[in-house]
């Protein structure tokens, strides 16, 4: 069975807020926090969603195709509720393994492909050949199936598309950039997986983790329809600059990089659905705050942009609170979600988007007492390192400021992990088996 995030947490039935702040410890902050970020995890894992979304069965065969950092917990799900025979191939990221009886999993390599992602793409594409308007696909797919499914077009060789993988990823591109690029140059992404899978029957079901929802971002929407151009994805490399060979730009101005339209008649038998999304999970997370008799707000589910930046403007509102008690009454949460992004210097220090967001906040915010926050990715993976993200405490700040720690020489060198962990404010879950992007609460308590 799909394992349970394992953070430091609290249940309503311990606390009670009484109309007073006497119970704001810091630990009962730093607990709530904690259960927040959990209770969003929670509310993202498959088996709580999957079941209801399920099909029909076919009069033929049914084949199970999946990638992504929740398709394991996905399958395991799907053996749990499907009563009829079905064989099936998922692919996950290294240590993401889950058990199931009927489905293989198999494990590539995020965030840059290899050749265990390539293998497992031509092996799901040959497996939906031949199929018939009576065979039904069973689409299993979530965020990080753009680099564990990597098949790359005709006359592109794996080390291209590692190439521009890694390029891309320290380039501050947005994951909607990054995707558009990746579908161009892709034998299976941008809608090819369902055009192969023609006459069948194809139901794609999704873990959302881009911004807005678009389903065919997701993964790089392997089987939808796609109307981004190869011009698009030219105009993206060449907006940050990125040095790429010749041959993959002499594939990105022909024809063979075109992906499948929505109006293209392979594209007729399609059923998506999104079962889990970052919104569903901000909301979870909000509700167990105000359990608490906390104010909540939900910022976006949909904020990009460079992660330090992002949290330089989380700080401002955060301020704002603290000095006019607005918008929102303290004791207050501020949630919100997203993808952002961070363009790696030179020196390449240690760290991902949210410990560097989270480090970017804590810089602009300065000294305070009022103030405790987490950022952490949903997958427990952030960035290079194996934590989820960070916590910011007003009993961390206390130790950086006896280190003589400063945030923002570590943010020159993109370093965030190496200054949590220096505080001890790394939050560590291990793999979650899901995966609706950046999740970070912002906790104002008041100041008497």
């Amino acid at each position: 069975m799909t394992s349970r995030i394992q953070v430091r947490g609290l249940k309503s039935k311990h606390h009670t807020m009484m109309n007073t702040y006497q119970n704001l410890t810091p630990e009962f902050c730093e607990s709530l926090l904690y259960s927040m970020f959990s209770a969003a995890v929670e509310a993202a894992q498959p088996r709580n969603n999957l079941a209801e979304f399920l099909p029909s069965k076919p009069r033929g065969r049914t084949i199970v195709v999946g990638a992504g950092k929740a398709s394991a917990a996905m399958a395991v799900s799907v053996e749990e509720y499907w009563t009829h025979e079905l064989t099936g191939l998922v692919a996950v990221p290294r240590g993401a393994t889950l058990s199931c009886s009927q489905i293989e999993i198999i494990e590539t390599r995020h965030p840059v492909p290899d050749e265990a992602s390539e293998d497992a793409s031509r092996r799901i594409l040959d497996m939906v050949e031949d199929l018939t308007n009576d065979d039904l696909v069973l689409a299993l797919l979530s965020g990080g199936g753009s680099s564990l499914l990597s098949c790359a077009g005709a006359g592109l060789t794996l080390q291209d598309k590692q190439t521009v993988n890694a390029k891309l990823l320290s380039s501050g591109a947005t994951i909607r950039e990054m995707n558009v690029v990746r579908k161009h140059l892709s034998g299976i992404k941008g809608g090819k997986l369902a055009a192969a899978a023609y006459p069948a029957k194809v139901v794609t079901l999704l873990v959302s983790d881009v911004p807005g929802d678009d389903c065919a971002s997701i993964a790089s929407g392997p089987t939808v329809p796609d109307t981004s151009t190869n011009a698009e994805a030219i105009d993206i490399i060449n907006r940050y600059g990125l040095e790429l060979s010749q041959s993959v730009l002499k594939f990105l101005r022909s024809s063979e990089s075109n992906t499948v339209r929505p109006s293209d008649y392979r594209m007729q038998n399609l059923t998506t659905e999104l079962i889990c999304t970052p919104q569903k999970s901000l909301e979870a997370a909000a509700r167990v705050a105000e359990r608490f008799g906390f104010a909540t707000m939900i910022l976006g589910d949909a904020i990009e942009g460079e992660a330090r930046e992002v949290g330089k403007v989380l700080s401002g509102i955060t301020q704002q609170i603290m000095k006019y008690d607005q918008p929102i009454t303290a004791p207050a949460v501020l949630i919100s979600g997203g993808e952002t992004t961070v363009s790696i210097s030179s020196e390449g220090g240690r760290g991902g988007r949210n410990t560097e967001c989270l480090l970017g906040f804590a810089e602009a915010l300065g000294k305070t007492h009022r103030v405790y926050a987490i950022a952490c990715d949903t997958d427990g993976i952030d960035g290079s390192e194996k934590n989820a993200g960070a916590i910011w405490t007003p009993q961390l700040q206390e130790v950086a400021a006896d280190q003589r720690l400063r945030p923002n020489s570590f943010l020159e060198r993109n370093d965030a992990w190496s200054f949590f962990n220096l505080v001890d404010g790394l939050v560590n879950t291990g793999a979650t088996h899901t995966n609706v992007n950046d999740f970070r609460a912002i906790l104002v308590v008041p100041s008497v």
